[in-house]
């Protein structure tokens, strides 16, 4: 991975770091929520342990569809997961994503690290990307 570009976008949600771990990393809970609209998540694989994979199908507006895939290098339920994403199979290499679960009295709050990005218009992407997630899943908790 190379050095890249960073992106952190943070959103408080209003339910414990526990129950929103639970979202991110349950595949039934992932397809309820991911993806910045219009774009939905039509299927998810997670296999949480260090060293395990993850796979989630984003369906796009015009039918088509993209994945995005990696591997988990660290979980610390239900405070950090760190892992590898790759989205698509046009990029050589893959980034790191990083989602910190943060108490704050009655809610959490989420924090993105993306790092190792490849170019700006990349970043720029996956900020929309990210903030769209952010949403999803505020609403899935409201």
């Amino acid at each position: 991975m190379s050095d890249g570009i960073a992106l952190i976008v943070r959103r408080t949600v209003r339910a414990s770091a526990a129950r929103i771990f639970e979202a991110w990393t349950q595949p039934q809970q992932l397809c309820a929520w991911w993806g910045p609209r219009p774009v939905t998540c039509s299927s998810a694989e997670v296999d949480l342990r260090v060293g395990g994979r993850y796979r989630i199908v984003n369906a796009l507006p015009d039918g088509t569809s993209v994945a995005i895939e990696g591997e988990f290098e660290q979980i610390e339920a239900p405070h950090k997961l760190v892992y590898t994403w790759r989205m698509g199979h046009e990029l050589p290499e893959s980034s790191r994503v990083t989602v910190r679960f943060e108490p704050r009295g009655d809610a959490t709050e989420v924090i993105v690290v993306h790092e190792q990005i490849a170019s700006q218009a990349v970043r720029d992407s996956h900020e929309h990307g990210w903030r769209g997630c952010l949403d999803g899943i505020e609403l899935h908790f409201a």
